[in-house]
């Protein structure tokens, strides 16, 4: 864990001339941009490669050690349980080095298993397969930290809410296209397999490539003693989180609703054709969660500035 003399050290500088600029003109600026787009392409790629696998499986292979009905869940699961193993291992690498390398490095990452996932796509082996699922849970466990340390040291105390709500919604965004698109690759006749793999290497060297400008973002804490046993750091953090009640209930409705989504997501391939096959209405759900997540992020900026959070907070958690 950070210390808080190492942590000060990270403090932003304070850009007068953005404090009160339009969360979206953020797009235009270096420090942002690249890692808005880095953190797109990553999402998109994860959900381009489990959807069209999960269809794959549900609808193209036949596999006696996997009933179609519960592809799904098995490929969700095999995808988070990085998340649960090494998070908090991932959070002290964060800590320690400098966060622009740690992107690079993720994305290097994403670039090989992507090239074991085509030729598991190509040649339709399922245990490859599995085996990029678990690597990219892994990836996306390195990339987290990365993306949540990254902004408070690059945007203003006034951007950090707006541009935390940009990720987000270019996070939601990118999973839906991400799903689109990769429903509608590996239904291609006879070259479906082929364009999903053609697909994820491109996407993952696109994020390559613009993570590269991504500026130098140091390390917080670049004396911290990893701990390597995650069991015991894992265990360590949730003491903490739980000493701060508002961290706390914090951490327990980000996680139900991501758990929510992610149960919800898995059943789609799952569920009748007619709703597997409605890709028509896909475009309309993008726009309409876009356009939700821009309006939250801009309300919650609103009421940031306006010094209301704190206020809800303590009304919120009990006395001390």
């Amino acid at each position: 864990m950070t210390n808080p003399s190492a942590a000060a050290t990270a403090t932003p500088v304070v850009h007068e001339e953005n404090a009160h600029a339009n969360q979206f003109a953020l797009l235009g600026q270096r420090r942002f941009a690249p890692f808005f787009w880095t953190q797109f392409a990553g999402a998109a790629n994860d959900n381009l490669f489990k959807f069209a696998f999960t269809v794959m499986v549900t609808y193209q292979l036949q596999l006696s050690w996997m009933p179609p009905s519960m592809a799904g869940l098995v490929i969700g699961a095999l995808f988070i349980l990085p998340f649960l193993l090494f998070s908090a291992t991932s959070g002290q690498l964060t800590d320690k080095f400098d966060k622009t390398k740690m992107i690079r490095f993720v994305k290097d990452l994403e670039i090989v298993i992507m090239l074991i996932a085509a030729w598991g796509f190509v040649t339709a082996n399922a245990v490859v397969l599995l085996g990029c699922v678990f690597l990219m849970g892994l990836h996306s466990t390195l990339f987290g930290p990365v993306k949540f340390a990254y902004l408070p040291q690059v945007l203003d105390a006034r951007e950090l809410t707006g541009g935390n709500g940009m990720v987000e919604m270019g996070t939601f965004v990118a999973i839906l296209l991400g799903q689109v698109a990769g429903g509608l690759l590996v239904a291609l006749p006879n070259v479906g397999h082929t364009s999903v793999a053609v697909g994820c290497v491109l996407l993952a060297l696109v994020g390559r490539g613009v993570a590269q400008a991504i500026p130098r973002a140091p390390a917080t804490d670049p004396g911290l003693v990893i701990n390597w046993n995650p069991i015991s750091e894992t265990w360590r953090n949730l003491k903490l989180a739980n000493q701060n009640v508002v961290v706390f209930r914090s951490l327990l409705g980000i996680s139900w609703m991501w758990f929510f989504g992610a149960v919800f997501l898995s059943q789609f391939p799952a569920s009748p054709r007619k709703c597997c096959t409605a890709t028509s209405r896909w475009p309309r759900c993008c726009w309409w969660c876009s356009r939700w997540a821009s309006a939250s992020a801009r309300c919650c900026a609103r009421r940031s500035a306006a010094g209301r959070w704190r206020s809800a907070w303590c009304r919120w958690a009990p006395s001390a």
